[in-house]
């Protein structure tokens, strides 16, 4: 009898045993299973919100409508802005028209490092930056549907012989795409100051041109805009 007794408490300790484990990898099997679903809950996406899915008013791209007449505005200080507009013409088969100070700037007046020159003196006073232009006027300019212009950068925005130009005409209903040239400086916010000056027009983010600008980069971007020679 002893020996059945131990025998079968020996079976019941036994089953106990095996009761508690089976109970416990349930358990652990379902802290996995939930860690599991948390985690892929925590790095899947935030669902779309009419903020994020709303069109914006102004592309700001650089996208371009594809048909229309083209103009090509610039001002050109040593020459290299000239040649980025020569070729975005071409690409395009659009017109030219050059901005020109009735005073233009010679190399002295443009030689920043001195600060007894022109450039240097109107960028210390802004009220010398009204440059008066030999005119502003385009022909034929309410048939141009898409404008670029072009401008070297001068301490961080557009040479300010463009702003004569900006502000003297009305941009409704154009497609306006700025773009600059320089060796270092970025686009910055230069074609959004311009944007705020002119008030009127459909603004695009712009391009920014090292100042050698090759033909092949110049018209890898205008590509990219959608637009074809005429």
């Amino acid at each position: 009898m002893k020996i059945t007794w131990k025998k079968l408490l020996t079976l019941s300790l036994a089953a106990v045993m095996a009761l508690s484990l089976a109970a416990c990898g349930g358990n652990d099997s379902s802290a996995d299973d939930q860690s599991a679903n948390q985690t892929q809950e925590e790095a899947a996406p935030p669902a779309d919100t009419e903020e994020n899915t709303a069109a914006p008013e102004s592309s700001g791209d650089g996208a371009a409508a594809a048909d229309g007449n083209v103009l090509v505005v610039y001002y050109s200080a040593s020459g290299n802005t000239e040649t980025a507009a020569n070729y975005i013409a071409q690409a395009t088969g659009g017109d030219i028209f050059e901005i020109t100070p009735v005073e233009p700037y010679t190399s002295d007046d443009l030689n920043w490092t001195d600060d007894n020159s022109r450039v240097s003196w109107e960028h210390e006073d802004e009220s010398l930056r009204d440059v008066e232009l030999t005119t502003t006027e385009v022909e034929n300019w309410d048939s141009y549907d898409t404008v670029f212009i072009g401008y070297p950068i001068w301490w961080g925005i557009a040479a300010w012989p463009v702003d004569g130009f900006v502000e003297a005409n009305d941009f409704s209903g154009k497609t306006v795409i700025p773009f600059c040239t320089s060796s270092s400086s970025g686009l910055g916010q230069s074609g959004e100051l311009l944007a705020q000056l002119a008030g009127t027009g459909d603004w695009q983010e712009g391009q920014r041109f090292r100042s050698s600008a090759s033909q092949e980069d110049v018209n890898e971007w205008v590509d990219s805009l959608g637009l074809s020679a005429a």
